[in-house]
């Protein structure tokens, strides 16, 4: 049985280029996309986010925006990662995923990520991101994967710890992007 290829929407909750939070989210997706037939797109959030600042109403976002967040409503799994500000997430990561709409992402699975100065910040993944996909009812996976400043080199991961974890989220999410879940009523939410 062959299975369909696989949509990751890979989005980088970062507002710099060059970003060890893009550089992260992008290793993420390239290590499953090795394991199967899939296609990725990238959303990153340093040329979305002036789109997003002064619109409160989806009707209101520019067509750039918009086009960024059907991507991710579209997407068969998510990697999602954004650099800790003050212990959580970016404000306008928030601000692009208040747009989303809140049934478009049930079921789906998510590979979560974070980017700090230190491994204090490791506990933003269950904290602060968790929380947020589990509102949308997605299927966050088991492993996260964080990674300090320092374990960075001319933008792409150089830590073996790190990347043996990125290859760990990889193994560990295949069984949930194969099976596809029930779909769920609409009396649920």
């Amino acid at each position: 049985m062959t299975h369909p290829t696989l949509r990751i929407v890979a989005v980088s909750g970062s507002v710099h280029r060059p970003s060890s939070t893009t550089a992260l989210v992008a290793a993420l997706a390239d290590a499953v996309a090795r394991r199967t037939d899939a296609t990725i797109e990238l959303v990153e959030l340093v040329d979305v986010g002036p789109h997003l600042g002064g619109a409160l109403r989806r009707e209101s976002l520019p067509a750039a925006a918009e086009r960024a967040i059907r991507a991710i409503e579209a997407a068969d799994l998510l990697v999602v990662g954004s650099p800790v500000y003050r212990a959580s997430f970016t404000g306008l990561f928030k601000h692009l995923f208040d747009f989303v709409d809140q049934r478009a992402l049930v079921d789906v699975p998510v590979l979560l990520a974070a980017t700090g100065g230190s491994h204090r910040h490791a506990l933003t993944i269950e904290h602060q991101l968790r929380p947020l996909f589990a509102f949308f009812q997605a299927l966050t996976l088991p492993v996260g994967v964080y990674a300090s400043s320092e374990e960075f080199e001319h933008g792409r991961v150089r830590c073996a710890a790190v990347l043996d974890r990125i290859e760990a989220a990889a193994d560990r999410a295949l069984p949930y992007l194969r099976a596809v879940p029930a779909p769920v009523r609409p009396a649920a939410f």
